[in-house]
């Protein structure tokens, strides 16, 4: 529970807020970025499309979204992973908790 809300404090110094007058894009959950930005602190498994057949995943803990990128902290190195939003094809998240 502690962790969660160093999540959401670390939510809220981010350098964008986002408001009402904030993008449709960043705001309504029927667009990706909206969605998964309810999902900030949750561990998943995201799959990206390379080319026209070769699935690649990244396992990590959701950083923060943006228009057209997440950022992934991998569970590797500690290291961010900076992810291309429209290559995502299939994302698992984790219900058993936040980090």
């Amino acid at each position: 529970m502690e962790t969660r809300k160093s999540n959401t404090n670390q939510r809220e110094n981010r350098q964008v807020d986002i408001n009402q007058s904030s993008p449709e894009i960043l705001t309504n959950s029927i667009y990706t970025p909206a969605f998964l930005r309810e999902y900030i602190g949750s561990l998943m498994r995201v799959e990206f499309l390379i080319g026209t057949n070769n699935l690649v995943d990244r396992i990590g803990i959701l950083q923060d979204v943006g228009a057209s990128y997440i950022l992934l902290r991998s569970f590797e190195n500690d290291s961010l992973v900076y992810c291309d939003i429209y290559s995502i094809k299939f994302v698992t998240i984790s219900t058993t908790g936040w980090y």
